[in-house]
């Protein structure tokens, strides 16, 4: 579990780090990374991709309280895991950081830091982070896993 843990650690600390340079170096300006990827900061009170973002104050706490009942029960899933079972590991942990990267920005700011912007012409995804793209992986590697994509063949001689 300790090794599961420490790349939650690393996602918490990637996101608020760049979170924190979004913060310090975007304010007011868009900078454009390649020609589908800009910089831009968003303060996003609702959910993913702005679910529920102008629905008053309530939404963050609820959303806190969401994340910290998902963050217990994922820990409590990484300590039953069997350690052979890397990938759901993984994706557990990237889901556990992602959350409480989130969480951190939620009871510090009121908001969510969102920074990436991903576009194809006048179409734009909407603006996200580092947690919120771990977040994301961690649900793929899970749903990979759910239906066997990428394993390797167990042994079922009995």
């Amino acid at each position: 579990m300790g090794k599961m843990l420490s790349i939650s650690v690393i996602v918490i600390a990637l996101d608020q780090l760049t979170k924190w340079m979004a913060l310090k170096y975007l304010l007011g300006k868009v900078v454009v990374v390649a020609p589908f990827v800009n910089f831009v900061l968003v303060f996003n009170r609702g959910a993913a991709f702005g679910f529920l973002n102008d629905a008053g104050n309530w939404q963050n706490l609820f959303f806190v309280i969401v994340a910290a009942i998902a963050c217990a029960v994922i820990i409590y899933m990484l300590t039953r895991l069997e350690s052979r079972n890397t990938k759901v590991g993984v994706g557990l942990a990237l889901i556990l950081g992602g959350a409480i990267g989130n969480v951190i920005d939620r009871l510090v700011h009121g908001y969510v830091v969102d920074f990436i912007d991903v576009f194809y012409g006048s179409w734009h995804w909407p603006a996200f982070n580092i947690a919120d793209s771990a977040i994301s992986i961690g649900a793929v590697l899970l749903v990979l896993d759910a239906l066997g994509i990428g394993m390797r063949k167990r042994d079922t001689a009995s």
